[in-house]
């Protein structure tokens, strides 16, 4: 069977197909594969019984049912039509193809998709359809029926009509082109038959069946045969449209509810990947998240929503919200578990999801974690070790009436943290603790050297390694390289509340800015160090926490035990108080106030100003 692909159009196969086996495995119950020669084996095509025909019509449409996509189901149809029913095929789609049940008030719209036949051409024959050349530039390209030609009448009706029906004429005309005006090109009598493709409620497009002049023409049973590959065709097309789009949507929606970048925080560095499950695969429920944190922490999360499907991506992004929520409280990681298996279930109970939350401080070199039924995270050592991080794996998020518990590890510098779901480790031949100790043998290959590679690449091997040509799930990877925070860059101190606390904080403000050469902040500094300090005071009951960070910025945090967060405002002329935040927000860079599980955390930041050439005179203080 010869395919010849159209110029120009959506979806058209390119290369030519080859014939299916023949025999009982590929057609069942002894009868020919739809692809087999009519010549040599009995069949429709041949005049064959009516119990050749309904084994010809179970084995073809079986066939064009399996199809997954819309090529591929268009593809099986050629090849049970030709040479076994037909010498020659020409199918048109609907331009655009019909999305769900919604009727559309344009004009129909036919585009030519493809044109297959039969290659063994006697040399008698005088029908250009049927000689070897192509012959796509003779066919329409794309047809706009006149709603009240035949055509439109014909497609509306959605039965098959032969060639030589009464007034069928007109129709063929219109639908094939110039084709239908070259001498002898339409095979005479009923060699030809016009099959609508009619879905549920729309007209997807039209298949055209012709026989060369050397064969027996089309019966009735034909007919009724034409009608059945028409009918399988249509519904197989209707379900690739369907499937496409919602699959199209679901992928759109999870890389849209997917971070478009990851966060930059001083003492970690990050890495991360998405892969979607194969074609053949609906999209799943997978994420990831960075989430920056009070104190220069930051909190990483990856998680699973089970299934695949359009609601599990929506699923996934309602998750991930409420975790970012969450995050923002600043609570423990067993705690944020706790509340997002609470919200799970207010989303339905059918909903299941894993999760590893985890945080990491680089002040202290801890790292805080909790698991939901997810994969063990591994920590990549500098020396090359992998170590599988034994966190008590509880129920998954939805299950209700579950105790998290927080696991805190220490957390090396130099060493990187790999967060994933078990589409990277678990499959249909490897289960999840096969597939992590693969995991743990492909980071020694390409950690061992001296230096340890960069994330990027790490993550590049990771992939390469471990996920397979074809997947059934979708694929998320977080990685963490622990840098920490010099311990000569911090500056820490618990102080009393009470009416000196804040000259204290001046004080231990102006040391250490000093021990690290910034006098150029001191006025400013202090004075939004005594402001923020004085108005803890007012409410703390316990001492309170002053924090100096220096990185690539001057950081301030000032954490009390009281949850009332201060509020800008407009202090008016006789007050007293309520300038020291207004103070706070024209020196600092950018400040914030933030609710802790155990209070609340003010904050603000400087730019650090460029080292001053040598010789540049300072002044004494």
């Amino acid at each position: 069977m010869t395919e010849h692909p159209t110029p120009k159009g959506p979806r058209v196969t390119r290369t030519p197909q080859p014939p299916p086996p023949h025999g009982p495995r590929a057609g069942g119950r002894g009868s020919p594969a739809p692809g087999a020669d009519s010549s040599t084996e009995p069949g429709p095509g041949r005049g064959g019984s009516q119990t050749d025909r309904l084994q010809y019509l179970d084995v073809a449409t079986r066939r064009i049912a399996r199809g997954m996509d819309l090529d591929e189901t268009l593809r099986e149809l050629r090849r049970a039509a030709v040479p076994a029913f037909a010498d020659a095929i020409i199918v048109h789609l609907h331009d655009p193809l019909p999305v769900g049940d919604e009727q559309s008030a344009a004009p129909v719209v036919l585009q030519l998709h493809s044109v297959s036949r039969k290659p063994q051409v006697p040399a008698t024959s005088r029908s250009p359809l049927l000689k070897t050349h192509p012959l796509h530039s003779d066919i329409a390209e794309r047809v706009r029926p006149d709603i009240a030609g035949r055509l439109s009448k014909l497609l509306l009706a959605g039965r098959p009509a032969f060639g030589d029906a009464p007034g069928i004429a007109p129709a063929v005309a219109e639908l094939l082109g110039p084709l239908a005006g070259v001498p002898e090109a339409i095979p005479p009598g009923r060699r030809l038959i016009i099959a609508p493709l009619h879905g549920r409620r729309h007209v997807m497009g039209t298949v055209v069946l012709l026989r060369r002049p050397d064969r027996s023409p089309f019966t009735r049973d034909d007919l009724l045969v034409a009608s059945q590959l028409a009918t399988h065709t249509a519904i197989g097309v209707q379900k690739a449209v369907m499937y496409g789009h919602e699959a199209s949507v679901a992928d759109t929606l999870q890389h849209t509810m997917l971070p478009s970048s990851l966060p930059e925080p001083t003492g970690i560095r990050l890495a991360s990947r998405y892969l979607p499950a194969s074609k053949t695969a609906q999209v799943g429920g997978d994420w990831y998240d960075a989430i920056p944190l009070p104190g220069n922490r930051v909190a990483l999360i990856v998680g699973d929503v089970m299934g695949h499907s359009m609601t599990s991506a929506a699923i996934m992004g309602q998750l991930r919200t409420i975790v970012q929520t969450l995050a923002g409280l600043d609570l423990p990681p067993d705690e944020v578990l706790h509340h997002l298996d609470e919200q799970a279930q207010r989303l339905g109970s059918d909903h299941i999801a894993t999760c590893l939350y985890a945080i990491y401080d680089p002040i202290s070199h801890r790292l805080l974690m909790a698991n939901a039924g997810h994969p063990p995270a591994v920590l990549l050592h500098p020396d090359g070790h992998g170590e599988v991080l034994r966190v008590p794996p509880a129920a998954p998020i939805g299950v209700g009436g579950v105790d998290f518990e927080s696991v805190e590890l220490h957390a090396p510098t130099g060493s990187t943290l790999l967060l994933y779901t078990d589409g990277l480790v678990e499959s249909r031949q490897t289960d999840v603790g096969t597939g992590v100790e693969a995991l743990r043998t492909s980071l020694r290959a390409v950690a061992g050297g001296r230096t340890a590679p960069s994330l990027e690449l790490l993550c590049d091997h990771i992939l390469g390694a471990m996920v397979p040509g074809s997947r059934d799930d979708d694929i998320a990877l977080l990685t963490a390289r622990f840098e920490g925070f010099p311990p000569d860059s911090v500056g820490y101190w618990h102080l009393d509340p009470h009416p000196l606390t804040a000259g204290q904080a001046r004080r231990l403000t102006r040391r250490a800015l000093r021990r690290w050469d910034l006098e150029s902040l001191l006025d400013s500094t202090e004075l939004m160090v005594s402001e923020v300090v004085t108005n803890a005071v007012r409410f703390a009951s316990r001492p309170i926490a002053l924090r100096l960070l220096r990185t690539d910025v001057l950081r301030c945090e000032v954490t009390d035990d009281s949850s009332q967060v201060p509020r800008m405002r407009q202090a008016q002329p006789g007050d007293e108080g309520g300038r020291g935040l207004f103070l706070v927000d024209q020196f600092s860079q950018r400040w914030g106030a933030t609710r802790l599980s155990t209070g609340k955390v003010v904050w603000f930041e400087q730019r650090i100003p460029k080292k001053q050439p040598p010789g540049h005179h300072r002044p004494d203080r």
